[in-house]
Order: structure tokens, then C-alpha cells, then sequence
């Protein structure tokens, strides 16, 4: 360490150091202080967007309750063009889809849940995969249903395996697959999948083949 005797020594040591350092340390100082600024700001504008979203989202949902239909799919279409970033661009999707599916338009539906379900929210990813088989399982689409089924990444959707369990016994009673169709259910029911129905697809399924054994 360097060891300075006079105050002359000490200002001709600072003004090398200065010279030497000077500029980096003001870049340094100005980056700092425009990353600092460039945060807040950045925070700022995001709480700003979720908060517009939010009352947007809030619109939605009093106009889907007093069934203005008109004024629900152009306030979810706004949501989802000025605010496609935050989480009500997907929940306004859900609910989008859902009055497309009402007005017939299912391929319109399909569209906006494919959109949702390649979306980073890994529950609403996998809610919208469900409605997309629902979908494709009222459409006829049965195969194209379980190829869906079976892309799905079970690291992500474990806390909606039985979902995707009964959703699969369903496509396979469509195929007329039955003992598939089965095995699905129970595997659904054995890992404690709530379904009001699906004990009774089950018992409907056996009901089927004593009739068929009978004849």
C-alpha cells in the first residue's frame, strides 16, 4: 500500500487515479443509475398494464353475467390485443373460446385454446388442452384427441392426469374401444380423480356387456 506524506502527494495521487479512472467510473456511475431507472420504470409499467387488464377482465365478466354477449367478446378481443402479456390475455381466452363454442364457432374455440395451451402458465396450458379434447371429442375427433393426450408433458400436468384419464376413457367409448375405455376410467379413479360421473361410466360400461353376454 502506498503511503502518502504530504496533502500534495495525496491530490497528485488523485488526480493519476483520476486520470486513469475517471471516465470508467462515470460510465459506470450513469449505467448504473439508467438500469436502476430503467427497472423501476419497467415495474412500474407493468403493474400499470396489469392493472388496466384487470379492469378490463373485471368489464368482461359483469358483461358474460348479464349475457351481453356482443360486449363480452369485444372486451375479451381488447384484452387479448392491448394486454397479451399478462395472465388475463388467458383467462379472457377461456372465456372467449367459450362464447365461440356457443355461437357455433368451434374452430374459432380451438384456435384460441391452442394459443393458451402453448402458453407458459402450465395450469392454464393445461386447462386449455382439456377443453381442446372436449372439443375435438363433440366434433368427432377422436384420434386427433388422444394424439393431444398423449403429447402432453406429464412433468407439467401431473395434477390433472385423472382429467386427461377420463377424457381418454371417453375417446375410447367413442371408438368403441371399451375394455381401453375402461382401464382409463379406473386408472382415473385409482389415483383419486374427483368426477361425479365417472363411477357411473364405469358401472355403465359393465351394464353394456351383461346386456351384450345376455343376448
Amino acid at each position: 500500500m502506498e503511503i502518502y506524506e504530504t496533502e500534495e502527494e495525496q491530490l497528485d495521487a488523485l488526480k493519476r487515479w483520476w486520470k486513469e479512472n475517471g471516465q470508467s467510473t462515470i460510465i459506470g456511475l450513469v449505467l448504473g443509475i439508467a438500469v436502476i431507472l430503467g427497472w423501476n420504470y419497467w415495474q412500474d409499467h407493468k403493474k400499470a398494464q396489469a392493472e388496466q387488464a384487470s379492469s378490463l377482465y373485471s368489464q368482461l365478466i359483469l358483461a358474460i353475467e348479464a349475457d351481453k354477449k356482443d360486449s363480452a367478446e369485444k372486451l375479451a378481443e381488447r384484452i387479448q390485443e392491448q394486454y397479451p402479456k399478462t395472465q388475463y390475455a388467458a383467462y379472457s381466452g377461456l372465456l372467449l373460446a367459450k362464447l365461440k363454442v356457443q355461437q357455433g364457432d368451434t374452430a374459432k374455440a380451438q384456435a384460441i385454446l391452442k394459443g393458451i395451451a402453448a402458453g407458459s402458465n402450465k395450469e392454464l396450458s393445461n386447462i386449455a388442452k382439456i377443453r381442446q379434447v372436449r372439443l375435438m371429442l363433440a366434433s368427432g375427433e377422436y384420434e386427433q384427441g388422444l394424439q393431444l393426450i398423449n403429447d402432453v408433458d406429464p412433468a407439467t400436468s401431473s395434477s390433472f392426469s385423472g382429467n386427461y384419464d377420463e377424457l381418454v376413457g371417453d375417446l375410447y367409448v367413442a371408438l368403441d374401444r371399451l375394455d381401453q375405455a375402461r382401464s382409463s376410467y379406473q386408472k382415473a379413479l385409482e389415483n383419486g380423480h374427483k368426477s361425479p360421473l365417472l363411477q357411473f361410466k364405469i358401472d355403465d360400461l359393465t351394464a353394456s356387456e351383461k346386456i351384450e353376454i345376455q343376448k
